[in-house]
């Protein structure tokens, strides 16, 4: 007992006890066998062979889309039972570090990003790449997502105030990751937001944050949400085409993501959001305006260019810079002094006729009015009526087109640069604009940075 006592470091008492113990064990007669647990009929047998093909079908899908999936089967148990199975077919897991969430006030905070997804269409059994934006209340967990087109700052700003709209109010503050359209860079210690995004957060009174980069741990509210979508609406589902995921992503953002009960804060976020409500920022009268505001040289076709289609203008503003503005749905033509112009509902993608307007590239389109070309022309300087006048002799079939690709160079060149051009072809006796457009485009600097390429007319030269 001593030597047991100096090598375990413990009482010479404990260890009698312990061998008193042992001792009385060993005297005892074995007890009785211990009777097996009779197993009992359960809810959920007659969906166990559902649940094992939902599981095959859908690796990473969640025990809460597993139950959900039962229940429109007709399945009237509990979601523990259900859980604990799919936790027996899958095997235990390790353990991940306990993070602890910081909790904000009602109303004090909220947390955007995107999550990008490659999601299969039954309709042509194609992979689609799909981009969610995410929009979170810290306090109530309500969320409002939505399926974008691309990551610009002008979607950013649009979904934003949707998301406003759709919460009915404005936080004191919201959060996001380092994307371009918040943040420009990283002075030590400092993010430097974006101007635009400034102006925008003045304009609702919310104070901008990011987080450190290379940290999404910083953000887990906004980031574990995307989780839940993929493993809760992205598992266990079949989608047509993005109209039919858009229907579904809807029904499931009020149906289900509302009325769960959240893991964090153990209560519906439905519920906490009627108590947040009355804390959020009230919406202003008029919202931000997210149109893109670019500016555009008039072709000589009389139309200005955006994104793959020409929008038809009065021919008058022909070669002017004039502003366009361009909307979710329409685009708008300013005159250089500010009259609105023109506007047009904006193209849809797709679509083969690049011409929009009343006005279209036809062979019927009329000819500009020469008198007025040479008019314009002339005004360039004093020598150009004699320059005109060699090119009517030297090309007596096409001088019209020539004069009007001439007056077409200013769209894309200074005034000088072609009057200078204009005088070298005449001292080489070159009564041609195509080596003038050839001598500006190598010599000449672009007259804006929005420079637009033109056809012109095909037409016989001599």
């Amino acid at each position: 007992m001593r030597k047991i006592t100096r090598e375990l470091k413990i009482s010479r008492n404990r260890v009698r006890r312990i061998l008193a113990g042992n001792g009385k064990s060993r005297d005892t007669p074995a007890a009785a066998p211990v009777l097996q647990k009779k197993e009992h009929a359960s809810k959920l047998d007659p969906y166990k062979e559902i649940v094992a093909s939902l599981i095959q079908k859908y690796p990473k899908i969640t025990a809460q889309r597993v139950y959900e999936s039962l229940v429109e089967k007709g399945y009237d148990g509990s979601i523990t039972i259900c859980r604990d199975y799919v936790r027996s077919l899958r095997g235990s897991s390790k353990k991940k570090t306990k993070i602890i969430m910081v909790e904000t006030d009602p109303g004090q905070r909220a947390a955007n990003d995107w999550s990008e997804y490659y999601v299969p269409f039954t309709a042509d059994g194609q992979k689609h790449k799909v981009i969610f934006f995410s929009y979170i209340l810290c306090f109530s967990r309500r969320q409002y997502i939505v399926v974008v087109e691309d990551k610009t700052q002008q979607t950013l700003f649009r979904e934003l105030i949707a998301a406003f709209i759709y919460m009915d109010g404005i936080p004191r503050e919201i959060k996001a990751d380092n994307q371009k359209a918040c943040v420009d860079r990283w002075e030590p210690g400092n993010p430097q937001f974006n101007r635009t995004y400034l102006e925008f957060a003045t304009f609702y009174r919310f104070k901008p944050l990011t987080i450190t980069p290379y940290t999404p741990v910083e953000n887990l509210k906004i980031e574990r949400p995307f989780w839940y979508l993929e493993q809760s609406f992205l598992n266990g589902r079949d989608f047509k085409d993005l109209e039919d995921l858009k229907n579904q992503l809807q029904h499931w953002l009020t149906n289900v993501n509302d009325v769960r009960i959240h893991g964090t804060t153990n209560r519906r976020p439905i519920d906490l959001y009627a108590e947040e409500l009355p804390h959020l920022q009230a919406l202003p009268t008029t919202h931000y305006d997210t149109a893109a505001v670019v500016h555009r040289v008039v072709s000589i076709e009389s139309c200005v260019y955006w994104e793959g289609y020409h929008y038809v203008v009065p021919r008058k503003y022909i070669s002017n810079l004039c502003t366009v503005r361009v909307t979710t749905n329409q685009l708008i033509v300013y005159s250089p002094s500010g009259e609105q112009i023109a506007c047009h509902p904006l193209a849809e993608k797709g679509r083969k006729e690049r011409y929009v307007g009343q006005h279209r590239r036809s062979a019927t389109l009329s000819d500009p009015d020469i008198d007025d070309v040479i008019q314009r022309l002339e005004s360039f300087s004093p020598d150009m009526h004699l320059y005109i006048d060699q090119i009517k002799q030297h090309k007596r079939r096409s001088w019209r087109n020539h004069l009007t690709r001439l007056l077409a160079l200013k769209i894309d060149y200074q005034v000088e640069d072609i009057v200078q051009a204009v005088r070298r072809a005449w001292q080489y006796k070159i009564f041609d604009c195509g080596p003038i457009e050839t001598f500006l485009k190598n010599n000449s600097e672009p007259r804006y940075i929005d420079k637009i390429f033109l056809k012109p007319r095909s037409n016989n030269n001599e």
